[in-house]
């Protein structure tokens, strides 16, 4: 797939086949997450990868998503400890998002379904999903993501609005 064709075919998907997502697979998303770009190339990233039903419930519930029924979620951490100043609000959130969005895309070509749910800043999120995953104040949870085999159609699209883009 090109990668226009995977810009506009990925969409969120809430609904999944009762199907295990491949070892090989779940490699090739997290190949694709630590492609992306990096501040100072410090890459503060770590990856969750769950498909225990028990921690996947529990996280269902953390993140707000009852109604999905993915196989695996894949929760992205910010480790404060590897930043370019170690604080909060270091570019940690920009390096996490943008392997994030390599997953989404990487995992569009390969004809997965995903969903991005927000977890940070939402702080009973954030405490919720350390408890559940026994992570340390260290990282912190910035999105978990539905992954699986899609149980529905999405429709390709594009969001484009000439009225957004301004010329200098």
């Amino acid at each position: 797939m090109e990668l226009k064709e995977a810009l506009l075919k990925r969409r969120s998907c809430r609904k999944f086949l009762n199907k295990k997502v491949e070892d090989n697979i779940v490699k090739e998303l997290m190949m694709a997450a630590m492609s992306g770009p990096s501040a100072c190339n410090k890459k503060p990233w770590k990856f969750f990868i769950v498909t225990n039903e028990e921690k996947l419930a529990k996280l269902r519930f953390a993140g707000r998503s009852f109604n999905f029924n993915s196989p695996m979620h894949i929760v992205v951490c910010g480790d404060t400890t590897n930043t370019v100043t170690n604080k909060v609000e270091d570019y940690w959130i920009q390096d996490c998002s943008s392997s994030i969005e390599n997953i989404l895309l990487m995992a569009t070509s390969l004809g997965l379904g995903t969903c991005w749910c927000g977890v940070f800043p939402m702080e009973d999120r954030i405490k919720a999903i350390r408890e559940i995953l026994n992570i340390d104040e260290t990282l912190i949870p910035l999105g978990l993501i539905h992954v699986g085999y899609p149980d529905c159609e999405l429709e390709e699209r594009t969001q484009y609005d000439e009225s957004n883009v301004f010329y200098i």
